[in-house]
């Protein structure tokens, strides 16, 4: 049973071109599949999440981030009676737009693109489920729900929305310009967004060596958790592999979720919205106490510092920015390179950052080489 503010797919606000409905499924499972079985849900599993493709088999990558996001959703709509279709849908959509390398590749593209439309890799997400996935015979894109589409969308300049309004007047866009939130499912992806990369860059920080747990100590949320484990399990960190480790990460994504359904449990009941709609004339709904995002926003702050500024890392960053930069200026100069789909777009720098966003890792690098003779990440890659 659905909640009263939740997003009910028979009462979809459809999609941009007509289908019939499914009779074996409901609007939203149809979206889930579709993004399934795209194929930029598979160049995901060779998308960098922190650390670069070929840097090691075990870390995470941007479809694995997305498979985590899209538990972690499930688990927080099922305890709202919210959609869990959608927001699987959502989750699993949420990233498809994003560049190789990263975000050292969304920084490259931006730049590359900044007299020229600008790049965002949220924005680029839409743009593939709605133009740039080229699947079925009578429409370019998916044609996916006004509310996955919703939800993919979870940032927009007033440029851009007002791009988007007036190619779809009172469409995703909208809520960008009257102030207005998105869907219940819609916050909750956000937030498990957040859960999702927080837990696992620690693991592979931690796996990579950059970080110690020693150096964790220093933050008071883990600090917190890692007693707590050593407590309940003495000896625990005195045995070999990563069971301390793989523990804290358990309790450390458990509280989340229990505080988010918490918190937002009584957010709802002061709210008492009595519709989906009504969610998205309210005051955002999903949230953590404020203890928690206090101590959340330590964490990220010690992750900011400690990893995503480490040296070893952002040397990867500026071999990917510099790969980047260099395949766009490659295409826009000799736009044969690329496949006759992209060849045969008017906007060319449109094409090009189209074109590269769409790129694995591995093929980024390969066609670096290619086109440049140079490999900045060494050879074999």
């Amino acid at each position: 049973m659905l909640a009263a503010w939740a997003c009910d797919p028979s009462r979809s606000r459809g999609r941009r071109h007509r289908e019939a409905s499914a009779s074996d499924r409901s609007e939203h499972q149809r979206d889930r599949d579709r993004i399934v079985h795209s194929t930029a849900f598979r160049r995901l599993v060779y998308k960098t999440q922190v650390f670069l493709n070929h840097e090691g088999d075990l870390f995470r990558t941007r479809l694995t981030h997305s498979l985590e996001v899209a538990q972690l959703g499930r688990s927080v709509a099922k305890r709202l009676s919210l959609g869990e279709d959608l927001v699987e849908a959502m989750a699993l959509a949420h990233d498809l737009g994003h560049t190789p390398f990263g975000h050292a590749g969304q920084d490259a593209l931006q730049q590359c693109m900044s007299e020229h439309g600008g790049f965002e890799h949220n924005l680029q997400s839409l743009r593939v489920v709605d133009q740039l996935e080229k699947r079925y015979p009578d429409f370019d894109g998916l044609n996916l729900t006004f509310e996955a589409r919703e939800g993919i969308l979870k940032h927009c300049s007033r440029r851009h929305a007002a791009r988007l309004e007036a190619i779809e007047p009172g469409g995703v866009g909208r809520r960008f310009l009257d102030g207005t939130q998105p869907s219940l499912e819609a916050q909750i992806v956000n937030l498990a967004d957040g859960m999702a990369y927080n837990a696992h860059d620690i693991d592979d920080g931690l796996r990579s060596g950059l970080l110690r747990l020693e150096m964790l100590d220093e933050v008071p949320l883990y600090r917190r958790l890692h007693s707590d484990v050593l407590r309940d399990h003495p000896g625990l960190d005195r045995q070999p592999g990563r069971r301390v480790i793989f523990e804290v990460q358990r309790r450390l994504l458990s509280l989340q979720v229990n505080d988010l359904v918490d918190t937002t449990e009584a957010a709802l009941r002061d709210a008492a919205p009595g519709s989906a709609d009504a969610v998205r004339r309210s005051p955002p709904l999903a949230r953590f106490s404020d203890a928690l995002r206090e101590e959340n926003r330590e964490l990220e702050t010690f992750l900011f510092r400690a990893l995503y500024r480490h040296p070893q890392v952002e040397d990867s960053t500026a071999k990917a920015r510099k790969v980047v930069a260099e395949l766009f200026e490659a295409y826009r100069s000799a736009p044969d390179e690329m496949p006759e789909d992209f060849r045969q777009e008017e906007d060319r720098h449109r094409a090009v950052a189209d074109y590269i966003a769409g790129m694995t890792d591995r093929f980024a690098i390969r066609e670096h080489h290619r086109l440049t003779g140079s490999s900045p990440f060494g050879q074999g890659f």
